[in-house]
C-alpha cells in the first residue's frame, strides 16, 4: 500500500458529551468528529488548539492510498502491526474513502522506515485542493504533450 505524509501538525481532542465544534478545529487539512453518548473528539490543526484543551498532540497523518476498503480483513492489522514491532502508537482514523494513520510527530520518520521495511511505499503528500483528484503519492504526473 501507498501511504502520504501529511505536513500539518494534527491533535485529538476530547471534548465533553454533546460538545459543539469550536471554530478553531475547523481550520485543518484533516479534520473529523467523532461524538459518542460519553465524549466528543475532534482531530484538527494542533496549531488552533487552545492550551488549557485536553489534547493528544503533535502528531503526523500518514493517508492511506490505493487501499482496500477499510472493512477489508486485515487492513488495520497489516498497517498496524509494523509499528507496534516498533513500540509506535497509532491512531487510526478511517473516512469513507480513506484510512487515516495518526502517530506522534517524534516517530513519524520511525513509523515511515518500519512501514517501507514492511514493502509499503511512504511519500509526502501531494496538496489537493477541494473538488479536485489527489494523484498517488510517489508516482509522476504524466505529460498530456
Amino acid at each position: 500500500m501507498r501511504l502520504a505524509v501529511y505536513p500539518e501538525t494534527l491533535a485529538v481532542v476530547r471534548l465533553g458529551p454533546g460538545a459543539e465544534v469550536p471554530s478553531w478545529a475547523e481550520s485543518s487539512s484533516v479534520f473529523s468528529v467523532t461524538a459518542t453518548a460519553t465524549e466528543t473528539s475532534v482531530v484538527c490543526a494542533a496549531r488552533s488548539v487552545p492550551g488549557k484543551a485536553r489534547a493528544l498532540k503533535p502528531l503526523t497523518a500518514f493517508a492511506v492510498e490505493g487501499a482496500p476498503e477499510v472493512t477489508t480483513s486485515g487492513v488495520l492489522v497489516e498497517l498496524l502491526t509494523p509499528l507496534a514491532e516498533e513500540g509506535i502508537s497509532a491512531f487510526p482514523v478511517p473516512t469513507h474513502d480513506t484510512l487515516w494513520i495518526l502517530v506522534a510527530v517524534d516517530d513519524a520518520e520511525r513509523a515511515g522506515e518500519a512501514w517501507r521495511r514492511s514493502g509499503h511505499e511512504v511519500a509526502p503528500a501531494v496538496p489537493v485542493t477541494p473538488g479536485s483528484s489527489p494523484k498517488p503519492a510517489g508516482r509522476p504526473e504524466k505529460s498530456t504533450r
